[in-house]
């Protein structure tokens, strides 16, 4: 894979791994503790009318456990200010609102997480709102999407359900050259693996809940922005709106982000292992994993990304019954829905984390089965997805 994923290039002289230790989490100036403390708090004590101590008032604005990790979130991707949020959905609302006026159009992808459509034609679209759909692996399809009033291009790399890979620089070419903001959603990657904004996105979204949080015991989403002017009309409205971290939720992931590396590391090789398993099953129909050489995305992701992540999808010949049976056997992989812990996860998309896409243009296969693949024994793992398969 490329060298030009080297985390030096966003973070000065300390690598990515110090980074995400030490970014802010400075010791506590009253005791010396080396972690940032939980300020569970609601309101401070002013130094006169007006007279804000550090700048607090009221932690609807802000927290200093939830400024900690927003300073760690900017920092890990390169960007000028980064916003935590209840959840990863908090976010993209909030970015949608402040970005975009009636009238206003918007290109989505045809593959992305459920939530984030349901938002743009279930919510977004009422008050008036338009989007298409574009191949966003195809930057000549979402330059074909285009209209006068694009405001703003979405992108998904690694994408969710299908592992679909996009060239994050072609089309932010394509987005500035027609005057449009490109936002990119680096669940899948985290920025160990990518980092959008170095590579010409102009926000980066997070579902903190994921590889971030890393454990599933938190829900949360970020912003990253590369213009503090554009960062200051976040803040603004996440004010406005409220829907902000609480201080034990930002502390947790700020937690997580600390072994995010080594986490990453462990999911990518098991996930590598997991796909090279399947790709070779005979009751396996395909593979989306963009580790493979086969994958029409693969140059590309190797190019944008230090490695591929922790999730795998697959089809399974026999159709949805038989995706579903899958499921059911799998023992060690935890039925359930979200993505990115420890622990091993397997789903069926089309009627559980999609279910919202269907009869869309983004409505997945029947007969598709999702893995979030964890940092368990890689032996284990396959043993499990072979008697699944059986």
């Amino acid at each position: 894979m490329s060298d030009t994923h080297n985390s030096q290039n966003a973070h000065g002289d300390h690598g990515f791994e110090t980074v995400a230790i030490h970014a802010g989490n400075t010791a506590d100036p009253l005791t010396g503790a080396v972690v940032p403390p939980i300020y569970q708090v609601s309101t401070y004590k002013q130094d006169g009318v007006g007279g804000l101590r550090g700048g607090y008032e009221y932690s609807r604005s802000a927290n200093p456990t939830r400024t900690a990790l927003e300073e760690n979130l900017a920092a890990l991707e390169g960007g000028r200010r980064g916003l935590a949020f209840a959840s990863g959905l908090a976010a993209e609302d909030c970015l949608l609102r402040t970005l975009l006026s009636p009238g206003d159009h918007v290109v989505i992808p045809n593959d992305a997480y459920g939530g984030t459509f349901r938002l743009f034609a279930k919510v977004v679209s009422r008050w008036g709102v338009e989007w298409s759909v574009a191949d966003t692996s195809d930057p000549a399809s979402v330059r074909a999407a285009l209209t006068p009033k694009t405001k703003v291009i979405w992108v998904e790399t690694p994408s969710n359900p299908l592992l679909g890979i996009t060239d994050i620089a072609a089309v932010a070419q394509v987005a500035r050259d027609a005057g449009a903001r490109l936002v990119v959603d680096n669940t899948f990657a985290s920025p160990y693996l990518q980092q959008p904004l170095a590579l010409g996105a102009d926000v980066v979204v997070h579902s903190l809940t994921k590889y971030m949080g890393g454990h599933s015991d938190v829900v949360g989403g970020a912003l990253i922005v590369a213009d503090p002017a554009l960062g200051d009309e976040l803040a603004y409205h996440q004010n406005a709106m409220g829907a902000v971290a609480g201080p034990m939720d930002a502390w947790l992931v700020l937690r997580g982000i600390k072994t995010l590396p080594v986490r990453m590391d462990r999911h990518s090789e098991n996930a590598t292992k997991v796909a090279d398993m399947l790709s070779r099953h005979a009751r396996v129909t395909r593979v989306l994993y963009p580790g493979l050489p086969e994958h029409p995305g693969h140059e590309i992701a190797a190019k944008q990304m230090k490695a591929f992540g922790g999730m795998v999808s697959f089809q399974v010949e026999g159709g949805e019954k038989a995706a579903v049976a899958v499921c059911d056997r799998a023992k060690l992989f935890t039925l359930g829905e979200s993505l990115g812990g420890v622990e091993s996860l397997i789903e069926h998309p089309g009627r559980m984390t999609h279910a919202s896409v269907a009869g869309s243009a983004l409505e997945v296969p029947a007969d598709l089965v999702r893995l979030s693949v964890g940092i368990e024994s890689a032996d284990d793992l396959l043993a499990d997805l072979q008697q699944a398969l059986g």
